[in-house]
Formats: structure tokens, C-alpha cells, sequence
């Protein structure tokens, strides 16, 4: 007998006391995390300036 025989075909729990989230909600959960903001500029600037420090060297 597998682990999960006694509940794999146990129907779908639906909330009475939660209604579903719209798409948008639920998509809102997965949105970048606000302590993220501007790590993709920083990331940005670092390319920048490791190209520019190739250029100088010639490389």
C-alpha cells in the first residue's frame, strides 16, 4: 500500500468560509518581492561597468 492510497481519491476541499481568489489575486501573490526593487538595475550597472573596464584593458 503507497503512503497516500487512503486519501488520493478524496474529493477536492472547497472553502465555505474563504471564497476562491480571482486569477488576478492569485497571480498578485507570486508579483516580485518589494525588497527586490532595483536589484535588476544594480545588476544592470554592474554589467556596464565590468564592459567598460574591458574596453579600457583592450579586451
Amino acid at each position: 500500500m503507497g503512503q497516500y492510497d487512503d486519501i488520493i481519491n478524496l474529493p477536492h476541499h472547497v472553502s465555505k468560509k474563504h471564497p476562491r481568489l480571482s486569477m488576478e489575486q492569485r497571480a498578485a501573490q507570486f508579483a516580485p518581492f518589494a525588497a527586490l526593487t532595483g536589484y535588476e538595475d544594480a545588476v544592470q550597472e554592474t554589467v556596464r561597468l565590468s564592459e567598460e573596464k574591458m574596453e579600457k584593458e583592450g579586451k
